[in-house]
């Protein structure tokens, strides 16, 4: 079987932490990029999930802390202060 080559760019860190860690695996770099392609290959598919948060307002560390404003709020109705749209505005317009 012929032989090519894939020629990438990768972080210079990325790279070296990519490095080390194959040969903690006893393989060099090139054998697990060869090792992806052929579950690529074999899967038809990316063997992971690729994900991007569109936007982060639903990320985990406010969705977090949206939950635990929820509680607090839950827990304690009497400090719940309620303006309505117009208030709201007076209060942004001084």
């Amino acid at each position: 079987m012929g032989q090519s080559t894939i020629s990438i760019h990768l972080d210079d860190a990325i790279k070296k932490q990519f490095d080390n860690l194959c040969a903690e695996f006893g393989m060099s770099a090139s054998t697990a990029f060869n090792i992806y392609a052929r579950a690529v290959v074999r899967q038809r598919k990316i063997p992971f999930e690729i994900t991007a948060d569109s936007d982060p307002f639903y990320g985990e560390t406010n969705t977090k802390f949206l939950k635990e404003s929820i509680e607090q709020m839950e827990q304690h109705p009497e400090k719940n202060i309620v303006k309505t749209l117009e208030e709201l505005e007076e209060l942004a317009d001084g």
